[in-house]
């Protein structure tokens, strides 16, 4: 969000509504209708039709799919083209999953509230074994984050990791056609797109 300022542009008076930007992603557009369903369940004024407006921008994240995000330019990769129009003044709020957003915030802007907390854990979806450790040596794991590639690698050695980029049904869809043995997915997104029976198995925060 960005605070009110004398310099910040403003929306056309011909759109009254509240404009709340995300990426055009299932993922994305859930975690934005949640926030507007939020946001008319605290505030009356915002529960009338047409008071808050979804609007998708696509960002450079989305639009780039073939090259791992360390490559690309990593943290911003799915933010910068909605924080620009949020201090451009062409939307009001951005709505952000928290892994995207940069360590320090463009000038300008501040994080005033955080959805209430989904479920932290990962999720392993895969065809033929029901956790990573029946994976036999040399299968395929598919993922774009540093941090589940390092452990997976640490702790299963013998196994190989690719990145693998996408949403979430791009990813099942890839996993389904044999492109990788398995993957590992964040459990919050799967219960934000109501697909919690995706999983084969939950790990623990300890794994």
């Amino acid at each position: 969000c960005a605070p009110p300022s004398p310099s910040r542009p403003r929306r056309s008076p011909r759109s009254p509504s509240s404009g709340l930007a995300r990426a055009g992603g299932p993922l994305a557009l859930a975690q934005a209708r949640q926030t507007r369903d939020e946001l008319k369940a605290a505030h009356t004024e915002l529960a009338e039709d047409g008071a808050i407006e979804i609007i998708i921008i696509k960002t450079t994240g989305d639009m780039i799919l073939d090259k791992p995000l360390a490559d690309i330019g990593g943290k911003g990769l799915f933010t910068k083209e909605i924080d620009d129009a949020l201090l451009q003044g062409s939307i009001d709020i951005a709505v952000h999953s928290m892994k995207d957003v940069p360590t320090y915030l463009p000038e300008g802007m501040i994080l005033p509230c955080n959805l209430p907390r989904e479920d932290v854990r990962d999720a392993f979806i895969c065809l033929t074994a029901k956790t990573l450790g029946e994976l036999p040596a040399g299968s395929v794991i598919g993922s774009a984050s540093l941090r589940r590639q390092s452990q997976i690698l640490y702790k299963y050695p013998s196994l190989k990791v690719v990145n693998f980029r996408g949403n979430v049904q791009t990813r099942l869809r890839k996993l389904k056609e044999g492109d990788v043995h398995a993957t590992l997915l964040a459990l919050a997104g799967l219960k934000r797109l109501g697909m919690p029976e995706t999983a084969t198995s939950v790990l623990s925060v300890d794994e």
